[in-house]
């Protein structure tokens, strides 16, 4: 298992004063955001690298614009990104809802060229976005969209919303969710928390509502209704190897590498694979490593 908490830290500090961590001349540097999904992600990257003659360097728990920069920057050589992210608050794209899955990826593919990052081949994995309520209270109160929801915070009902920081200041979220559906949830109304905690207030009742991710385990496990996106905001979030130019130029046995292994990926699988950590409480390390080698990558 790589010792990811010091690596964080150390990262952290080394983008606080703008100076890039050493690395040696063979290594590959991972990067991955500071939620389940990615933690899995990174470390399973890790994993199959090593597995495959690569020095892999971990370095996630990033938030999404900080780990952005650092690729950008050179500071992390490849990271799994979502097409959405990078068509909408990354590149400024407007319209990505009404994009296909391959129209979005095409046009993040083109803009991230630009600034010298490859997107290799998208994985069938589509983590959007969404609105979530307990399923009893949803039936309850007659809410199965978002412009059910909408309607009714609009109407009066004090209706308590769970978020985290990022979906809260995003374009692609809470902003542009309320301007799309016209709706507003007041500030009192709206509670600001980590993304893991997100889901338990929804579950214990400390909310009516809350931004889930459409491939996490625990929409089901907790009974979640996931509320249709009826007037199609959120656009597609494939998952995504995306590597440095320069670094896929030095190893370009990266591209079959990983190319291989996103097309491993899809809905039912991250959503089993999150499941394994956040309900069944496993160890991320080893539900990596176990799903590498049930696909016979390791």
């Amino acid at each position: 298992m790589f010792k990811n908490g010091l690596r964080t830290m150390a990262m952290a500090a080394a983008l606080a004063v703008g100076a890039a961590p050493a690395a040696s001349a063979q290594s590959i540097t991972v990067g991955g955001k500071n939620f389940t999904e990615q933690l899995i992600l990174s470390e399973m990257t890790g994993t199959y690298l090593e597995a495959n003659g690569f020095d892999a360097d971990i370095r996630n728990g990033m938030g999404s614009t900080v780990l952005r920069r650092a690729q950008l920057n050179g500071q992390v050589d490849l990271y799994w990104e979502y097409v959405g992210t990078s068509l909408i608050t990354y590149n400024e794209v407007e319209g990505g809802a009404e994009m296909s899955r391959m129209e979005a990826y095409k046009k993040v593919k083109k803009l991230d060229a630009e600034k010298g990052l490859v997107w290799l081949d998208p994985s069938h994995a589509n983590n959007t976005y969404a609105i979530a309520m307990e399923e009893e209270d949803a039936k309850e109160r007659g809410i199965e969209t978002i412009s059910d929801l909408a309607q009714l915070v609009e109407g009066g009902k004090e209706l308590s919303f769970a978020t985290d920081a990022e979906f809260a200041s995003r374009p692609d979220g809470l902003p542009g969710l309320q301007e799309h559906y016209g709706f507003n949830f007041s500030r009192a109304q709206v509670s600001r928390m980590d993304a893991g905690l997100v889901y338990k207030a929804l579950n214990e009742d400390e909310v009516n509502s809350a931004m889930v991710f459409a491939t996490d385990g625990r929409n089901a496990a907790f009974d979640f209704r996931v509320l249709e996106d009826d007037k199609n905001f959120f656009p597609n979030y494939a998952i995504t190897p995306v590597v440095r130019k320069e670094t896929l130029d030095k190893h370009p046995k990266l591209r079959d590498l990983l190319n291989d292994l996103s097309g491993r990926l899809d809905d039912d699988t991250m959503q089993r694979l999150n499941k394994q950590v956040d309900v069944e409480k496993k160890d991320i390390a080893e539900v990596a490593e176990q799903f590498l080698k049930d696909e016979g990558l390791i």
